[in-house]
């Protein structure tokens, strides 16, 4: 009686969690969900709860397990639902944590082991890109994966390479895109348009004139890049340059982005296979000296996917100096470090460039070697809807507005069969 009762006190605690509108929302939520498992209203069986949140496979069956407190017989009551829900929403942020990479536990042996984590990078990349996307050989490259996993610091025991719990949160720093996953995994989905954090994918706007087999960026590419932004910033990425049809030319270069008034995705492919990038927050215009701010950042995504900020270390965040004939003012574009020790450079010439080690954003050399030479260059202006053209982003709106020209263009040659842009 004493156990029952010290039971109904934490769960009344749990309760004070919430105020008396959200524990009504989450009563309805779980009738619901208990109605569709046919329980009479008692409890929620595994396939209906994995169904309602997207969350198939491994992963799946072990966050049922962990909602319903390791029990083992296939049902979730309100008690359990409830408790979860409050951990995730209202519990303090090491408690999630903790959470978190109890889910990386896919066996319950309380160790979490290199297989683990790749069959949970499958599971996240099956929700946000589509089953039929996250095929490992078919849809999905197997590289994609293996990236993800590459910049852990795995710990050998017996034979196994392990994740600690220290190395889980480093990782979750430069893979935010799974974090953001993970943090959200119990978000309701709701009857809205909007996507739960974590599980947005931009939308590609590509040229009509480019093969879609010669895009870098990779969808899962951009889910990865997505983790460090906004929503409203993770809606439509527009192509912009593309060096094999723009050509590679600076002053193409500039004259392609500067329909962007606000932030890019520049994306590098070198001569060693290497695919790393920067996210520059401001417009890419003629300066003698660093400018941007701290929302800028340097990423990898092949052979390691990593995102790395900045560290506050210096200003020294955006570099773009056009036609300078001082030594001192190298003519190119990058980011982060020193000048002739550039975090990323890209030389005016458009033919070589540079990666250093970063103290800006606390990053190693993005590439295999530090000189490098850019095979395919692009960049992509962040679509920022319900502004006029001239706002910050790519233009967006009303008719007659940059992307309007561009989806009318595209949409006009699909109709006669030249070309699909979508890249879904």
């Amino acid at each position: 009686m004493g156990n029952s009762e010290s039971r109904d006190e934490e769960f009344g605690l749990v309760c004070r969690r919430f105020s008396e509108s959200e524990v009504n929302q989450l009563k309805k939520l779980y009738l619901s969900l208990a109605a569709q498992s046919r329980s009479n209203g008692e409890y929620i069986i595994a396939s209906v709860f994995q169904a309602y949140y997207g969350i198939h496979g491994a992963l799946g069956s072990r966050l049922f397990d962990l909602v319903t407190q390791l029990r083992k017989d296939q049902r979730m009551t309100y008690r359990d639902f409830v408790t979860a829900k409050a951990k995730y929403e209202k519990g303090f942020p090491d408690e999630v944590e903790e959470f978190m990479f109890k889910l990386l536990d896919l066996n319950g042996d309380d160790l979490v082991d290199r297989e683990e984590v790749e069959a949970v990078i499958l599971s996240i990349l099956e929700t946000v890109l589509g089953p039929k996307d996250a095929v490992t050989g078919d849809g999905l490259p197997d590289s994609s994966v293996q990236a993800f996993l590459k910049p852990v610091r795995w710990t050998e025991d017996q034979g196994k390479l392990l994740m600690t719990p220290q190395e889980f949160h480093r990782w979750c720093k430069l893979v935010p895109s799974a974090k953001k996953f993970l943090t959200n995994i119990l978000h309701s989905p709701g009857t809205g348009s909007a996507v739960i954090r974590g599980r947005q994918v931009p939308q590609f706007l590509i040229p009509p004139k480019l093969d879609n087999q010669n895009i870098i960026l990779r969808r899962e590419h951009a889910w990865h890049i997505a983790g460090k932004l906004q929503p409203q910033e993770c809606e439509d990425w527009m192509l912009l340059y593309h060096s094999s049809v723009n050509g590679a030319s600076f002053n193409t270069f500039l004259k392609s982005v500067s329909v962007s008034k606000g932030c890019t995705i520049l994306v590098i492919k070198d001569k060693e296979g290497c695919i790393y990038g920067g996210y520059a927050s401001q417009p890419w215009e003629k300066h003698s000296e660093f400018y941007g701010d701290m929302k800028c950042f340097l990423f990898t995504l092949y052979p390691e996917a990593a995102i790395h900020r900045p560290s506050g270390s210096n200003s020294n965040l955006q570099w773009c100096a056009i036609n300078y004939t001082s030594p001192n003012i190298p003519n190119g574009i990058g980011f982060g470090g020193q000048i002739h020790h550039f975090g990323l450079f890209i030389h005016s010439a458009f033919d070589r460039g540079s990666t250093y080690p970063s103290v800006t954003f606390n990053s190693p050399a993005l590439s295999s070697q530090a000189a490098i030479t850019p095979d395919v260059i692009e960049c992509w202006g962040i679509v920022v809807k319900g502004g006029e053209e001239g706002d910050k982003g790519v233009a967006v709106g009303p008719k007659g507005t940059i992307l309007e020209r561009f989806k009318e263009e595209r949409n006009m040659l699909n109709l006669v069969g030249i070309a699909n842009a979508s890249h879904n």
